[in-house]
């Protein structure tokens, strides 16, 4: 067969890869990448830090006040950001220079002769080397998230978790995301053993199924662990929503709300299901102050009294009407599923590059691993460090189509009448959450899967 043919002029070729050449391939891409994103990034700071004042084409957007915040917030975010991405880099390239995840390796080997078991049994000692890296990844991670959360998104007004809140919330994710996360790798290792030379079709199925079921269970089982869905009140919102979902044929069969405001004051809306199943989500900070007192008084809760701030955010119903009826045009145009779509095809092609370097020792001697050749080691190899310089690209033009459709999305709301109520909807989402709307375009081409907000209102009018 064809995959035959590809391994054996693979092994004809293992002779003559030079381990260091893959090596310092990895290496070098990996920071050419980081100082590319490095320049966009501090192309958008110097925007931040000169353009001081509103610009005209602004005026009847924000004011001053709003704009300096917006601008600080984003300043400080960004600066942060830079630090961030030089010690996830500088990590990055500490774990390839020492060899890192043969460390880890090696360490779960130990673990597993220490509970009685052989280095036979890859699956346990993969599941421990994929603990470890977890642990070791959220225990160096943990300074950063706390510096964002308590002191970046709390000097800006954004952040509404209590300590204890936080620290219950961070062992949730890491015990959730640990119980999801090991029967599906035993179950890609498992799959690579059993499934022959064809093993890159099942694993491609078995990650299919693994999505369908996630996509499934996610918003019913696993997302009400870390925070409150309510069903949205009877009353005036409510019954808008229902008649805009049922003019656009979309089955809608249930509405909720959740209480993102016990998180931050962000605010965003979503829809999730499949078939005749489909819920529409809005976070609570999306809600006008009205509305939001209307869910306090039908749950058990004390109404807790509003601050000046969160008294001003929210968006009124027709403007969260256009904000769904721009959700929606992204069902009714199908985006959804061609993502989804794109997204297997893209899965299929990895899986199926890994069936052909499985074999590769070169590829493994590169990491490490001259005595070895691990399942998980080499799928992580393969995806994270062969196939950067594709995954790179492929971004970039998900990040073009992902634009495109939002302009489309848009163009839905519109010719449903609700032009006008999307562009105030648009200004006070920004506004609320202080995004500063002046971008550097090659940054914003790169980075934003969404138009900037002048773009979107210029288009918008052509409606009106």
């Amino acid at each position: 067969t064809k995959l035959i043919l590809l391994d054996s002029l693979l092994q004809e070729r293992n002779m003559v890869i030079d381990p260091e050449c893959i090596f310092w391939g990895v290496l070098g891409f990996m920071w050419i990448e980081f100082l590319w994103e490095g320049y966009i990034g501090r192309r958008q700071r110097k925007i931040y830090k000169t353009q001081t004042e509103v610009p005209a084409e602004l005026k009847n957007i924000l004011d001053e006040e709003t704009f300096t915040k917006a601008r600080l917030y984003a300043l400080d975010k960004s600066s942060f950001g830079s630090v961030e991405g030089l010690f996830s880099q500088m990590m990055s390239t500490g774990m390839l220079w020492l060899q890192g995840y043969r460390i880890f390796w090696d360490i779960s080997g130990q673990t597993l002769g220490k509970l009685g078991y052989s280095s036979d049994y890859e699956v346990l000692q993969s599941l421990l080397f994929s603990f470890y890296l977890s642990v070791f990844g959220t225990i160096t991670g943990l300074p950063f998230t706390v510096y964002s959360t308590f002191v970046i998104e709390q000097k800006h007004g954004f952040n509404k978790q209590t300590v204890p809140f936080f620290i219950k919330d961070q062992i949730k994710k890491f015990i959730v995301g640990q119980t999801i996360q090991a029967p599906i790798l035993a179950g890609i290792i498992k799959i690579v053993y059993w499934g022959g030379e064809h093993f890159y079709l099942y694993l491609w199925l078995f990650a299919m199924f693994m999505l369908l079921f996630l996509m499934t269970v996610y918003p019913d089982y696993i997302a009400p662990l870390f925070d409150k869905y309510t069903p949205m009140p009877e009353g005036e919102l409510r019954k808008g929503i229902e008649d805009l979902a049922a003019s656009v044929e979309f089955p809608l069969y249930k509405l909720y709300v959740v209480e993102g405001s016990k998180r931050s004051s962000h605010s965003n809306a979503y829809f999730y299901g499949f078939y005749k199943f489909k819920r529409i989500v809005l976070f609570d900070t999306l809600l006008e102050v009205g509305e939001r007192m209307k869910l306090k008084e039908n749950s058990e809760e004390k109404e807790e009294e509003v601050d000046e701030k969160a008294a001003k955010m929210g968006c009124n119903n027709e403007e969260i009407l256009a904000v769904l009826g721009h959700e929606l045009g992204h069902w009714k145009l199908n985006h959804v599923l061609k993502n989804i779509i794109i997204a297997q095809v893209q899965i299929f092609m990895m899986f199926l590059l890994f069936a052909y370097l499985s074999k590769s020792k070169p590829l493994y001697v590169s990491f490490g691993f001259s005595d070895a050749q691990p399942v998980l080691v080499g799928l992580m190899i393969v995806l994270q460090f062969i196939l950067a310089p594709y995954s790179a690209v492929v971004n970039f033009l998900m990040t073009v189509l992902s634009r495109k459709f939002e302009f489309q999305a848009d163009e839905f709301a519109a010719k449903l009448g609700k032009a006008a109520q999307l562009q105030t909807a648009l200004i006070k989402l920004n506004n609320d959450n202080l995004g500063f709307p002046i971008y550097d375009w090659l940054y914003s081409a790169w980075n934003h899967s969404h138009p900037p907000l002048l773009e979107r209102i210029d288009v918008l009018k052509k409606y009106q």
